[in-house]
């Protein structure tokens, strides 16, 4: 009974520690205006400058991911958990204060790196802790409540003033560090660090054996279509909507809440069709294929209004809610060992590829327009996820206590 109440509370933190991390995430995304108006950038400046913080960002991100999941293996998932939600916290508060935009830079960066630590880390813990046959539940209820914080994000920012935004981030980013006594390292961590012949954390082990590194880019090109919806699709509803000649301005705070609630949502259907089925890749295979309907009746549909592209942020959201389900594939594949540095670096380098996908598809657009080019670039996303689905092993109820040998 005692165990089952320290796991249920390690749930509980990690899935309120990545509320605060996706609320962080999504915060530049909705005031990225009014932030850049008030420090004096308008028209093409205005444009320019909103790439470079976000791009500044997502570098943050790349980096943090292999910093924290290696310090993860070595030297524990609980430091990583809380570590990152305390610089990403301190990093948000900063930006409310920030006069010009190197200082907006340095804390988009700064930031970028924090944030990139705390899903690897909760999902890693809750993996090791939970039982084999029940982790995906876990899983589901951390990632699921935690893209409730988009939504939060996108109210908190359609009604207070940019500085408030950060700072209210910040601050519940350092409230969450009092539930600090509710985490407890995972035991199979503990087990490894008394194999003082086991290497840690070793990320260039990743690609000295073929085996390893066919697994680990697969699991990173599943989430391809995730970040395409929501860097392409969601991000650049209006660019859609004026395509499709809709004249009333389509807001993209509330497109980015409600495809997070349909995110939210997905993930408690994929976690418990995940369940139900007893298998990771089928539902990973389902939905995708509902990926390519929702993104084809979303780029070809002309009859549309405002609601429209409400309903079919929320559609996409929910066509792409198997976050939590790749991140727990991601996990569950390598020894423990190496895991922490999997399941840190997976989802970053795929909210990295955003980066090339929103280039790629800014590219095309030039000469195809926004519709033909986001089809094409939706479809190269979409048929690597499904290639490489193909090339992971079925990871439902593993056994995680083992260890990988270079």
């Amino acid at each position: 009974m005692n165990q089952n109440k320290n796991v249920n509370l390690l749930i509980v933190v990690a899935a309120l520690g990545y509320f605060v991390d996706i609320y962080d995430l999504i915060v530049f995304n909705v005031v990225k205006n009014q932030s850049l108006q008030a420090l004096g950038f308008v028209g093409e400046a205005l444009k320019t400058n909103e790439i470079f913080l976000f791009n500044v960002q997502m570098t943050g991100m790349l980096l943090g991911g292999l910093l924290w999941g290696i310090m993860g293996d070595k030297k524990g998932r609980v430091s990583v958990l809380f570590g990152s939600i305390f610089m990403y916290s301190l990093a948000n508060i900063g930006n409310a204060f920030v006069t010009d935009i190197n200082q907006y830079a340095i804390m988009r960066f700064i930031a970028g790196i924090g944030l990139a630590g705390e899903l690897g880390a909760g999902i890693t813990l809750v993996a090791e802790n939970m039982s084999k046959e029940n982790r995906g539940y876990g899983t589901m209820i951390i990632v699921a409540f935690g893209a409730l914080g988009a939504v939060f994000a996108g109210m908190i920012g359609k009604h207070f003033a940019w500085h408030t935004t950060y700072l209210v981030g910040g601050g519940l980013g350092l409230l969450l560090l009092l539930t600090r006594a509710g985490a407890y390292e995972s035991g199979m961590f503990k087990s490894l660090t008394q194999n003082k012949e086991i290497k840690r954390g070793n990320f260039f082990s990743l690609f000295q054996r073929s085996d390893l590194f066919i697994k680990y880019l697969a699991c990173i090109l599943i989430g391809l279509p995730i970040w395409f919806a929501v860097g392409v699709l969601v991000n650049l509803s209006n660019r859609f909507a004026e395509a499709h000649g809709l004249l009333e301005k389509l807001n993209i705070a509330d497109s980015v809440m409600f495809a997070y609630l349909g995110l939210s949502a997905g993930d408690i259907g994929s976690g418990l069709l995940s369940q139900l089925l007893k298998s990771r890749k089928k539902v990973v295979y389902i939905y995708l294929a509902l990926s390519v309907v929702v993104t084809l009746v979303y780029l070809f549909n002309t009859n549309v209004s405002v609601n429209y592209f409400k309903f079919m942020c929320f559609a996409i959201g929910f066509a792409t809610g198997y976050w939590a389900l790749f991140v727990t594939i991601a996990s569950e594949q390598f020894g423990t060992n190496i895991r922490s540095t999997v399941t840190n670096t997976v989802p970053n380098f795929v909210r990295g590829a955003v980066v090339p996908i929103t280039l790629s598809f800014a590219s095309l657009s030039i000469n195809f327009g926004v519709i033909q080019a986001a089809f094409w670039v939706g479809l190269v996303c979409i048929s690597l996820a499904f290639i490489a689905t193909f090339f992971i092993k079925e990871s439902f109820s593993k056994d995680l206590n083992y260890f990988e040998i270079d």
